[in-house]
């Protein structure tokens, strides 16, 4: 295996003006040197591959030999893999197969990865110059981009569905099996692959490739980097620089926090390219830049979970309302990408914060991404009280966070050890062996965290190196214990930092360490009165059930939006709540009885509806259930009128919801996407914190009535936008002239528009195409937001 990438060292290849691998570089293990032992995080592993090996590689082969004209031996799977993302999930199995014959030496992953390489490389040889990809019709649109033909959008290229994000994820999964699986096949396509791409890129100027990358892009800069570390040539450096998107970039060179209303995980992996090209180049400014992006949104955009975001971008730091009442919460890719950034800046400075957020994201989103019966990956994870969440299943779902998902789980091993010299550091209380072959040492690390609260090493071998034992934040000061074969170690570290320990070890040397464990409380990062509890390094949540009799059904179709828990929500005035003069009620919370983790709930949590006789338990063993994270807390004084004001708030937005038959938020990525956006001369921002879309000739939306009872098309705007007329048609059957005049003030407004039964007569399969047509000179929008909905409600503010 690879050492080379595994642990990413810094300047570890002769590039122009770099030197040779400095001896104390902070390196993590290869994969193939960990091995997981019994816990959840083993469990998790064990499922995913059982879930990766159901899956039918033919079928996700079947866009890449379309692509070069030959003959699949199978149909493409549906959902994002039939409907232009065609391929993406083929670049993600590699990457998955890889890990897991890295991390567990299974036999039928590699057997399986080596047939995936060999299929691939017939549909790359071929193409004949290097092209490799799903993307239906891509090298026709390669070849119209290296005219000058460029029309980006933020999630389409030259009408194409993000295709530069779909190419990235072969380009990656090419490179982890030359990493993971040592294969040279590999990396010989890789670097044909790479040569085609900078053919490409060398044929446009740099204003040309800024423009194409305002689509999404993926971590192209990251891959050519890695091409550039792997081969020592620099000219993949170069490329890696040019792909480097300076929208996103200058901002945070500056340290401004420009982010709020972007596409979240689309920035996160441009920040990983830009530390790893600041790694290879020395380039303090680019890796200042990719710290300032971690910190800003580790420190004010991430909930307890780990994870970030809303429909899946971020919204205003100061205002997390949103993340408690929309039912699409943070999106399990973003923190896998998160995490690649935290292990990247932890390899460049070891300190402990970066393994604390680490800790939090792996447990409570990872690892609770995943349904530990049937191995079926989230999407979105609902912080809203007592919502839920949708889980794929291997033949059915083909999302962005099933390609990242089936990756997450055979990386749970890459971080519990990293090595700096003589310094062994144990950054994570995962139960596993370590092999550190350089040492002649092996570690077993055996614990029952969380619902025990210790851990022990045992040493095999004999040796003189330093450990490095992470004192976790978690555990109160003056409270941690180590002893080493029985003699307790004097503890001069505080909390959040590492625990030093010196010595010449010996075969059967066993270290002892106790790490006390207590319930806290973590407020919604804006300061509203929400909190989530925290038990060590786990979340807790509960079941909340407030509809009796209630039948969800937890596992998505195959339908675009299927990964969205689109069921009932419940009004959050019904929702339990903690009434208490001040937070101290934490203190009454007791742990149960049992060799699992469950705490009680304390009389300050007022219940009903349903939801009596609550326990706390792990987020990651609640599944199949609505839950709640996310806990309002009141006085007892101000519990009335907080009461009325959820009352009234919930009120209305639970009426629309029931209303609505089907929604898009324009200019948001993923329902554009769904909605199967389409459109010409098309342009898509964001003000005041709302995104919108408008155009100088025409776009439209799939918007789904399967029952044909629309009577209402609800169409939000902005209050001063002025001189705009158009027309809205809905089947070709045009349903509005609309003027845009300025005159309804600096606030966003609503208009509904009756739906014609014309519009119902000829709608297909419960399908409205709905679009906006631009009068001339003039633009069609700015649409700030489009419902279709049952009966005729009053038109909503804003």
């Amino acid at each position: 295996m690879k050492k080379l990438l595994l642990s990413l060292t810094l300047s570890s290849i002769a590039l122009a003006g770099c030197t040779s691998k400095e001896p104390a570089t902070m390196e993590t293990f290869p994969l193939s040197d960990v091995r997981l032992l019994e816990s959840p995080f083993k469990h998790a592993q064990d499922t995913n591959i059982e879930y990766i090996l159901a899956m039918d590689p033919d079928r996700l082969l079947a866009p890449y030999l379309k692509e070069a004209g030959l003959e699949p031996k199978a149909e493409n799977y549906g959902n994002w893999e039939n409907s232009g993302l065609d391929g993406h999930i083929g670049g993600h199995y590699l990457t998955a197969l890889s890990l897991a014959w890295a991390a567990t030496g299974n036999d039928e992953a590699k057997q399986r990865l080596d047939y995936m390489l060999d299929e691939l490389k017939r549909a790359q040889d071929k193409s004949g110059d290097g092209y490799l990809s799903g993307v239906p019709g891509g090298k026709a649109m390669w070849n119209e981009l290296v005219e000058g033909d460029i029309r980006a959008d933020l999630f389409t290229l030259n009408d194409k569905w993000v295709p530069l994000y779909n190419i990235h994820k072969i380009y990656a999964g090419l490179r982890d099996a030359y990493i993971y699986a040592d294969s040279q096949q590999a990396l010989d396509m890789l670097i044909a692959l790479s040569d085609w791409g900078a053919a490409v890129i060398g044929k446009l100027s740099d204003e040309q490739v800024q423009q194409i990358l305002k689509s999404e892009h993926g971590g192209l800069n990251e891959v050519y980097a890695d091409v550039a570390e792997i081969t020592g040539e620099e000219k993949y450096l170069d490329i890696a620089r040019q792909l480097s998107h300076r929208e996103i970039l200058n901002p945070l060179e500056q340290r401004q926090d420009k982010l709020t209303g972007l596409h979240a995980n689309t920035q996160i992996p441009k920040v990983i390219g830009y530390k790893r090209v600041g790694d290879l180049t020395h380039d303090d400014q680019w890796q200042d830049a990719a710290e300032y992006f971690w910190n800003e949104v580790v420190e004010n955009r991430t909930v307890a979970i780990g994870g970030n975001s809303v429909r899946e971008h971020f919204h205003d730091t100061d205002d997390f309302s949103s993340m408690i009442e929309d039912v699409e919460g943070p999106e399990t890719c973003n923190t896998y990408n998160m995490l690649k950034l935290t292990r990247l800046l932890y390899l460049s400075e070891p300190d402990a914060r970066y393994m604390r957020y680490y800790e939090r994201a792996l447990y409570n989103h990872i690892l609770s991404s995943q349904n530990p019966d049937t191995g079926g990956l989230v999407y979105f994870t609902p912080m809203r009280p007592s919502h839920y969440r949708m889980y794929s299943k291997p033949e059915d779902a083909m999302w962005c966070c099933v390609g990242s998902g089936i990756e997450n789980h055979s990386k749970y091993g890459e971080m519990i050890y990293a090595h700096r010299g003589d310094e062994l550091f144990v950054n994570l209380f995962i139960p596993s062996t370590l092999d550190w072959e350089e040492k002649g040492i092996q570690l077993h690390q055996e614990n029952q965290i969380p619902d025990a609260e210790n851990t022990t090493l045992t040493v095999t071998g004999n040796s003189k190196f330093t450990l490095k034992l992470r004192y976790p934040a978690w555990v109160t000061a003056g409270e941690i214990e180590v002893a080493i074969n029985g003699k307790a170690v004097v503890v001069n570290a505080h909390p959040g930092s590492y625990i030093t320990i010196d010595r010449h070890w010996k075969d059967g040397d066993r270290v002892d360490v106790q790490l006390p464990m207590h319930t806290e409380t973590e407020q919604l990062p804006d300061g509203s009165d929400y909190f989530a509890l925290t038990y060590g390094p786990v979340v807790l949540a509960a079941k909340t059930q407030p509809f009796a009799n209630e039948h969800l059904d937890y596992f998505a179709d195959d339908s675009r939006m299927g990964h969205i828990a689109s069921g009932p929500m419940c009004p959050q005035e019904q929702m339990p709540m903690f009434v208490s003069e001040d937070l101290g009620f934490v203190e009454q919370i007791q742990r149960l009885p049992g060799e699992k983790l469950a705490l009680s709930t304390p009389a300050s949590l007022k219940t009903g509806n349903g939801n009596n006789n609550l326990q706390l338990i792990p987020f990651f063993r609640l599944h199949e259930a609505r839950y709640t994270i996310y806990w309002p807390y009141s006085t007892p004084q101000e519990l009335a009128k907080k009461q009325r004001i959820k009352e009234e708030e919930d009120r209305a937005r639970l009426a629309l919801a029931q209303q609505t038959i089907d929604k898009v938020a324009p200019g948001e990525q993923q329902p554009e996407a769904d909605h199967f956006f389409a459109g010409a001369a098309t342009e898509a921002g964001v003000h005041r914190g709302r995104h919108w879309r408008h155009s100088s000739d025409w776009f439209s939306y799939q918007l789904k009535d399967p029952n044909k009872e629309a009577e209402t098309l609800r169409i939000t705007y902005y209050g001063q936008d002025n001189g705009r007329h158009f027309r809205i048609l809905a089947n070709n059957v045009e349903i509005a002239q609309v003027k845009l005049e300025g005159n309804r003030g600096d606030d966003f407004y609503s208009v509904d528009y009756p739906v014609p039964a014309t519009v119902l007569k000829q709608a297909d399969n419960g399908v409205i195409e709905l679009k906006f047509v631009a009068g001339k000179d003039s633009v069609a929008g700015g649409i700030y937001g489009v419902r279709l909905m049952r009966a005729t409600g009053e038109p909503e503010n804003g």
